[in-house]
């Protein structure tokens, strides 16, 4: 099996089901995160919140780049990833540290 690069989860869905990929542009960044009743920081926490519950890891790091770029800090990531341990199972909450700290350590030597 051909390795996966998830650094752009919707360009590694693209060639297998281009309807797909169309679908996270139009509606959902461009209508849904765009809306302005929630702010993107606000939806980057709960997008990330919502994969780490579902143990979607994979789509992690692009997610949490683009919390970081939306306004959530390091600190705030690390909180979040400790709460939903309770909710969410310490599995994945270890399996969402270990991304998160393996993404951002990435970021910060680039």
């Amino acid at each position: 099996m051909k390795t996966i690069d998830f650094t752009s989860p919707r360009a590694a869905a693209r060639p297998f089901t281009p309807k797909l990929a169309d679908f996270v542009e139009q509606p959902l960044y461009s209508d849904v995160w765009a809306d302005a009743s929630l702010a993107p920081r606000d939806r980057s926490l709960i997008t990330i919140a919502c994969l780490i519950a579902l143990n979607h890891a994979n789509e992690l790091p692009a997610h949490l780049r683009r919390g970081i770029e939306n306004g959530l800090t390091q600190a705030e990531l690390s909180e979040v990833i400790t709460h939903l341990a309770f909710y969410a199972g310490f599995p994945a909450a270890i399996t969402a540290s270990a991304y998160a700290n393996a993404t951002l350590a990435d970021d910060q030597t680039a």
